[in-house]
Parts: C-alpha cells; structure tokens; sequence
C-alpha cells in the first residue's frame, strides 16, 4: 500500500479516523459504481459531514484523491472543484475492470517537551525557534513537522503512527481485484464478495487483514446512508471471526458507509509507541 507521507490537519485527521459514534464522517459518493463499456465518467462527490452524503461541514479536498487504474498504475482526476462544504471532480472509466479512488495517509502525530515547554509533532504552530512567548500575535502552539526535527534534548517523547484509507471501487464491465492486491502492511480488504456485486438480498462478506494476517475480532460499522431523512442512524456494529472475515446483511438497497479501525503497538516508526489504522469505503448495494 503507497501512502503520502504527508501532515494532516487536526480537523481532517479526526475525520478520516472518525469513531462510529462521531458527528462528522469523512466521506466519498460516486455518481454510481458499476459502468457498461469503457466510455463514461463517474462523478465523485468528497466530503466530510454530520449525515452521511449530505453535506453540511467542509470539503475534502481533491489533492489528496489518488485514482488507481484496474492494471494498478495510477490514473487522474479530472474537472476538480470545490465548494463550502463539498469538493467534486470526475474520472474517465477508460479501460475494463474494477477501479479504486481514494485517499491513503501515513502520519506520525503526538507531543514532546523541550526545557519543559510542550511542542507538538503536526498541526499548525510556531517551527523551532521562532520567537517566544512575547512572538507578535501572542504565543501559539510549537510545532515541528517531522519526527527528524526533534531536538536530541526533547523529553517526554509521546508519538503516534496513524495510518488510513478511504476508497470507493468503480466496475467497468466485468470486476477484477488487482486493485485489492495485499501489501502485508497495515490494515487491508481482502474481499471474498465484490464491492460492486452487492445485492441487498445476499449476504456480503469481506475479509479484513492486519500486516497480512487476518484480522480476527476487529470493530468494523456500517451504516447506510440518508440519515438525513430516518429517526435513527440504523447502524450495524459488527465484528470479524476468527478468520478476519465479516459477514453483512443489508436491510435496504442504496449506499452504505463502512469503517473500520485498529490501535495496536506495531508502529513502523520506530520513535512511536503506538498505531491507529482505519480503513473506509462506500459501496452500492443494488436491489435484486
């Protein structure tokens, strides 16, 4: 699995690591799932909001969106654009089989004290060095932006290796599962049903893996979407077996949200006690 090593802004953070019970969920709509034929677009809507696919909260950007194509390279994105409280852009279905869109995110994230003052690892801030407590504007949070800017005398070392995904898959004729090639790293599907094969009469089953290993009682929600328009949110809390599978049944046919999370103490990064992995999709369950 590639990720951009990139820092996440706090906000967008949260989001993209969202627990089931949080208010805003990071989200990715496709205008729809399944194409005949290699000559049509899929239209994405990106946001993050209370209701699922009903934006009300801010916009994901683009930028962060990778396309990869069914052979695995990586495509493109097209006619990106973002409003107050969603982004859109379009991808060009041009060759056969299933496609992945979506966001990977590798960050280190956490805190330490230098003479006793507290910096953080991420975020926004004051870089080392610059000015004091008496710094024009007040005195905002330190910060530095990589592991490798902590000082030597930095005490108190608190760090956190956050790892996420969040992807839809779009089929262009008959559906392959290059794009589901295992890495061995992090958290990963392995799905045993199709996520454009959905039907709201069968039982999905996907299978979750950690570091290539199945991922056995892992918490993993679903929840389908319009909350905007029921009383009750209707999730499904479930958890996988023994064999890290997980076996869904659909209520109704429409788009669901799915996520899934892990903390463990395997970071890569050797400074951090610490990882958190989440792992979201959205998928379209047809009606039989």
């Amino acid at each position: 699995m590639r990720y951009s090593h990139i820092l996440i802004a706090s906000a967008s953070l949260a989001a993209a690591l969202a627990s089931p019970a949080s208010a805003h969920r990071q989200w990715l709509l496709p205008s729809t799932t399944t194409l005949a034929g290699t000559s049509e677009y899929v239209t994405v809507d990106a946001a993050v909001s209370n209701d699922l696919f009903y934006p009300d909260h801010f916009p994901m950007s683009p930028e962060q969106v990778t396309v990869w194509m069914p052979d695995g390279a990586t495509g493109k994105l097209e006619n990106p654009a973002t409003g107050r409280y969603r982004s859109t852009f379009d991808v060009k279905i041009d060759k056969p089989g299933t496609w992945k869109i979506g966001t990977q995110r590798s960050a280190v994230m956490g805190s330490f004290k230098v003479d006793g003052q507290e910096w953080r690892l991420g975020g926004r801030g004051r870089p080392m060095g610059a000015g004091g407590p008496g710094a024009p504007g007040g005195a905002p949070p330190r910060a530095v932006a990589s592991v490798a800017e902590i000082p030597a005398n930095a005490t108190d070392v608190k760090l956190t290796e956050v790892q996420s995904g969040n992807y839809i898959y779009v089929t262009a004729d008959a559906p392959t599962k290059t794009v589901f090639t295992a890495t061995g790293k992090g958290l990963e599907l392995d799905p045993i049903t199709h996520p454009d094969e959905l039907v709201s009469n069968e039982e999905g089953q996907f299978r979750f893996l950690i570091d290539g290993k199945p991922a056995a009682g892992l918490k993993v929600t679903v929840v389908p979407g319009s909350k905007k328009f029921r009383e009750t949110e209707e999730a499904q809390e479930l958890t996988t077996g023994a064999d890290g599978v997980l076996h869904v049944k659909w209520p109704v046919a429409g788009m669901y949200w799915i996520n899934a999370s892990a903390t463990d103490n395997k970071p890569s990064e050797k400074r951090a006690t610490e990882r958190r992995m989440s792992y979201t999709a959205t998928v379209e369950v047809m009606a039989p």
